[in-house]
């Protein structure tokens, strides 16, 4: 199932997609601006009800996600290549020189930061004139746990998404810890659709792919990943208890701003496209 969100005239409205058909989920006969609400009304026993469908492409897409329960979970230096080109860059100041990390290296975006397909990343608002891009694959838990064994990852996940895990470089370095390069208002775009884990299968050869104004920037199939979906869930969830609605962003593969030589940051005028097979396409202009 290919679940959307768009914007409403009060709140946004969550509902599934066929094609270009939008069909907005109904509790009680009335519209659901909850993904909480979706996920215990898709997993549930009950009826799911629909809406009268309308055209998405005339919508304005909102994120997929949301209200979130916490900040956006992320893991950092998550593909090997990635990890080489970070640890070249001098970025990292946590402290970890590895090029290859022995544990997942876990932050969080706050939840301001959550914006929608097609809005704006504000460059403007970095200060160091720093801001960088970072196409991720999002995980969206379904089912609340603690202590999360591997082999039981799975039966936790909802679906997937795409993430891009905006970054002020200079504040990310000068502050050692990640939160505040990471958490400016709208740096993280989410969307454009939340695909269920049944129809969207097990992350293996689905490609991820960074555009920047036409200039392709990042390609690696998901199967890269130094720590998969599980480890990280297993990982997280012995200390921190993932309730339902939890977005987590797996991590970047090589191809970011910072690991070109100069560094390509963003600026007013750009675009980023940010593409999953599987899911579809994430774009937002720069400001």
């Amino acid at each position: 199932m290919r679940i959307a969100a768009i914007h409403g005239p009060t709140a946004k409205i969550f509902g599934t997609v066929q094609g270009d058909e939008f069909r907005p989920l109904l509790s009680g006969g009335k519209g659901i601006s909850d993904l909480r609400q979706v996920i215990a009304l898709i997993t549930g026993t009950g009826t799911v009800d629909h809406g009268p469908s309308s055209p998405l492409s005339k919508a304005k897409l909102a994120a997929p996600v949301g209200p979130l329960p916490k900040n956006v979970m992320a893991v950092g230096k998550n593909y090997h290549d990635h990890a080489q080109e970070f640890a070249r860059s001098g970025i990292d100041q946590s402290g970890d020189k590895q090029e290859v990390p022995e544990f997942p290296v876990v932050f969080t975006k706050a939840v301001n930061s959550l914006s929608d397909p097609g809005d704006p990343i504000p460059a403007s608002r970095d200060p160091s004139n720093t801001t960088d891009y970072e196409g991720e694959f999002g995980v969206v838990i379904g089912r609340a746990g603690h202590n999360i064994k591997k082999a039981d990852a799975y039966d936790h996940v909802f679906g997937y998404t795409i993430v891009n895990d905006a970054t002020a470089r200079a504040i990310q370095q000068r502050h050692k810890q990640w939160f505040l390069g990471k958490s400016l208002a709208g740096f993280c775009p989410v969307g454009p659709v939340l695909v269920t884990r049944d129809e969207f299968g097990l992350p293996d050869a689905q490609v991820l792919s960074t555009v920047v104004n036409g200039e392709k920037r990042q390609s690696a199939p998901l199967r890269d990943l130094i720590f998969d979906v599980p480890t990280i869930i297993e990982t997280i969830s012995a200390f921190v208890p993932l309730e339902v609605g939890d977005l987590i962003a797996t991590g970047t593969p090589a191809g970011v701003g910072i690991g070109f030589k100069p560094p390509k940051y963003l600026k007013a005028g750009d675009e980023v496209r940010i593409a999953i097979d599987g899911i579809g396409e994430l774009v937002n202009p720069v400001t």
